[in-house]
């Protein structure tokens, strides 16, 4: 099966009640991870680059080990997805390599810290959405700031410094016609999110909501939403690492947002856990080894039941089957004659 649109594998979901995690990846053993998991647990999947794993990668590499995840898993629907992406140049190269999807994070600058104005972000990611339906990929845009820091992304802060007015972003995905939106709810880039369990005052589940009754048909994404588990913490800490007690994003607060119109979920930090406690007690209890596969087989296979948890938790297991996934071709020809259409005033107009 051919890499495949992230809207249709959104648009699934939301017909189906379920989100979908979108992993992020750098090398071989995390595409292997998560392809392994999907298999396992019959899921559709998304894996994301940020700017850093492609340039980590030399962009060939990442591409065409994703075309290698496809042609071992002929039955799992994947896309292939630009996370935050700083500029239309980045996302246009992206679609070009031959992603199926790309996030404009216009709601930053160029530098990928400096948050931007309403009016600047509308423009790049128009622009973005314009090209990119053209070709049949996907377009996520963000409006709002996220907090924190991570592969070099973020504003910092502790993601509630730059919420999303729902006024906006209904403004947003009038003007634009993205196909999925990430919105600020309190959230953060990275490990250190909260400094304990949030609640209401810092995670704004409330917003959320009135946002998706608003925007039934745009697809709300939720950034910085690892969980953190402790057991994942203990594990890094056991074994010689020096991690300070945080908290993430509790798995029945994602789920909620589920019930509530997210489709994408994005996840990151919890398979660097996996992975780093995984090849940190290797070394620690066997001082001895040096060949690479003694500690990447197992960082695989932590990441792997992870990516596993997650994918159940999200509701996707089992759906990778639902559906005949549809040519990038065909998602043009939608985008073409506005039955992929997600802007309010024009959404049945077709």
């Amino acid at each position: 099966m051919p890499l495949v649109s992230m809207r249709q594998l959104l648009d699934e979901a939301a017909k189906g009640g379920y989100g979908v995690g979108a992993f992020n990846v750098n090398n071989m053993e995390q595409i292997q991870a998560i392809m392994q998991a999907a298999q396992a647990t019959k899921s559709p999947v998304i894996i994301q680059a940020s700017r850093g794993a492609r340039q980590y990668s030399q962009d060939k590499f990442l591409y065409h080990l994703m075309l290698a995840a496809a042609d071992l898993y002929p039955e799992i629907p994947i896309a292939m997805h630009q996370d935050h992406g700083n500029s239309y140049e980045t996302c246009k190269s992206a679609i070009e390599l031959g992603f199926t999807s790309v996030m404009m994070d216009g709601s930053l600058k160029e530098d990928g810290k400096t948050p931007t104005d309403f009016e600047e972000n509308v423009e790049v990611t128009r622009r973005v959405v314009e090209y990119a339906h053209s070709r049949g990929v996907t377009v996520e845009g963000e409006i709002g700031v996220l907090g924190g820091i991570e592969d070099g992304h973020g504003a910092g802060g502790t993601g509630l410094e730059h919420v999303t007015d729902p006024d906006q972003a209904v403004e947003f995905a009038e003007r634009t016609g993205v196909d999925a939106l990430a919105i600020a709810i309190g959230t953060s880039h990275g490990a250190y999110k909260f400094s304990k369990k949030p609640d209401g005052k810092v995670l704004k589940m409330d917003l959320l909501i009135e946002i998706h009754n608003r925007l039934p048909k745009t697809h709300l994404v939720m950034h910085g939403s690892s969980s953190v588990p402790k057991d994942l913490q203990d594990i890094i800490n056991q074994y010689g690492g020096h991690l300070k007690p945080t908290w993430g994003v509790p798995v029945e607060e994602i789920q909620l947002g589920i019930k509530n119109g997210v489709r994408k979920i994005n996840v990151d930090t919890d398979s660097r856990l996996a992975i780093t406690g995984a090849i940190r007690k290797v070394f620690f209890e066997t001082p001895e080894k040096f060949d690479p596969r003694d500690y990447l087989k197992p960082a695989r296979e932590a990441m792997q039941k992870v990516v596993a948890e997650r994918m159940t938790q999200f509701g996707q297991a089992g759906h990778a089957g639902d559906y005949t996934p549809k040519t990038i071709e065909q998602m043009r020809e939608g985008y073409a004659n506005g039955t992929l259409e997600t802007r309010p005033s024009l959404v049945g107009a077709h």
